[in-house]
């Protein structure tokens, strides 16, 4: 038997900004620690094997940081804390069940776009 692929993939933006750049960055000083809350969360719940945090650069949506994004099923979490992430992997990660409150709203987080679709919109 070979090693079992993750469940779940959580991708936590550690896109950090400059001072003085017009984007707003992901990870503040007050928000640094909130990757290494993730694993040792799963850790502790002994789901490191099963569930994968990945450190990613910019996922797009910095006005509702800081952001982690949840596979599979696209659900971007925002504005993340730690009693949120503790929640999160409660509730979505073990209890099956997304946190609806702490997902980002459909305004900035539409359906997915096809790349077949994109080259139509772009003109190729």
């Amino acid at each position: 038997m070979g090693i079992p692929q993750p469940s779940f993939y959580i991708f936590k933006c550690e896109q950090s900004a400059p001072p003085g750049m017009p984007k707003p960055s992901c990870v503040r000083e007050d928000t640094r620690e909130l990757f290494q809350h993730l694993g040792m969360k799963l850790m502790e719940k002994g789901l490191i094997a099963t569930v994968q945090p990945v450190r990613t650069g910019c996922l797009n949506r910095c006005q509702q940081g800081p952001v982690m994004l949840v596979e599979p099923g696209h659900y971007m979490y925002v504005e993340l804390t730690k009693e949120k992430i503790d929640r999160i992997i409660d509730e979505h990660i073990i209890g099956e069940k997304p946190v609806e409150e702490y997902l980002i709203d459909e305004e900035f987080w539409d359906a997915p776009l096809s790349p077949v679709e994109a080259m139509k919109l772009s003109g190729r």
